[in-house]
């Protein structure tokens, strides 16, 4: 088995997966302002960016030849609501930053997150308790909203025009990461309607309710409305495998153009069985703690940083991932670049 090892040529001759920038997504926070940015302490090298900011380095990213960028917004708290009504306003963050990105670097794909929690002053995915109209009104008798109360069917009412405002802005991808169930085949019939048969849905279909979301929740602002709740009553148990695949299925008979998995590294057996059961693209997801472990680790010195973002990167691809979120995208893509020579 050795021979094939000697020498360099050869390794390169047999590899099975490689990494390419073709390969990366870039996750970016954007946050209101005129300019500027904001260093996040839970994860070193990662900024919350204005969209001034963001059109800056999305042109950066385009030219490294990053093929998406997958933008979360930072809301400001006098914006949230219980119902969330920010979502769908055609003049929020995440509208206007998709029109200026696509404006200045049009080849750019860009995804946006379909999910409530960064407009919730409760921080869960979907309006809870009671009976709600998207219209504001709402009747509710619950104290203080727990995971269990989220309402699916009129939370599902408030995605749908949520993905219809970020269509109209300019979005390639919409990507429902809620876990709420039936959501992907209503917004793809409420895009075909209105029109945007071409954009196209990213389901997070197996998403679990993970301990690695913490610095992803305190950059959007999230953590502090969620507090001591938790969101195990939508997204999945992390013992479970096979119900990844029925979440899976479900999403592609609705109508998911890809499929997400979420977190990644833990969860590279779950991007291997639903890439030997279903023929769709998967993405992975290399989540906000994982990132901040490599991090935290490299600056201690206990890890090379690129050789060991690089050798996790090439695990997901090895695992049967398309694409992979990394907030190292653009690090990644350099490093990427300057191999080629």
């Amino acid at each position: 088995m050795r021979r094939n090892r000697r020498e360099d040529w050869c390794r390169r001759l047999v590899r099975e997966h490689r990494l390419s920038v073709d390969n990366l997504i870039w996750p970016v926070f954007v946050m209101e302002g005129a300019k500027g940015r904001e260093k996040i302490a839970a994860m070193p090298g990662v900024d919350r960016l204005t969209i001034a900011e963001l059109v800056k380095e999305a042109k950066e990213a385009a030219v490294l030849g990053i093929p998406a960028i997958a933008l979360f917004p930072v809301v400001e708290a006098k914006r949230k609501s219980d119902n969330a009504e920010e979502a769908f306003n055609p003049e929020n963050l995440m509208c206007r930053a998709v029109r200026a990105v696509k404006k200045a670097v049009p080849e750019m794909g860009i995804i946006c997150d379909v999910a409530l929690d960064p407009y919730t002053t409760h921080g869960h995915d979907g309006v809870v308790g009671g009976q709600w109209s998207v219209g504001g009104n709402h009747k509710t008798t619950a104290p203080r909203p727990q995971a269990a109360d989220v309402n699916n069917d009129a939370t599902i009412e408030i995605l749908c025009r949520q993905a219809m405002a970020q269509a109209e802005a300019g979005c390639d991808i919409v990507a429902p990461s809620d876990m709420m169930d039936g959501r992907v085949g209503k917004i793809r019939d409420a895009l075909d309607e209105a029109g945007y048969s071409h954009v196209k849905i990213l389901s997070y279909a197996a998403k679990y309710a993970s301990a690695f979301y913490g610095p992803f929740r305190d950059a959007v602002g999230s953590a502090g409305n969620l507090g001591k709740a938790d969101k195990k009553t939508y997204q999945m148990d992390p013992a479970n495998s096979d119900e990844a695949l029925r979440e899976v299925a479900l999403d592609i008979a609705e109508g998911a153009d890809m499929v997400m998995i979420k977190p990644g590294m833990p969860y590279l057996d779950i991007i291997r069985r639903v890439k030997d059961n279903f023929a769709v693209p998967i993405f992975a997801y290399q989540v906000s703690g994982e990132y901040a472990m490599l991090k935290a680790a490299a600056e201690k010195g206990f890890l090379d940083e690129r050789a060991a973002m690089r050798e996790s990167l090439l695990a997901f691809r090895r695992a049967g991932a398309s694409a992979v979120f990394t907030y190292g995208a653009k690090v990644v893509a350099g490093w990427l670049a300057e191999e080629k020579g």
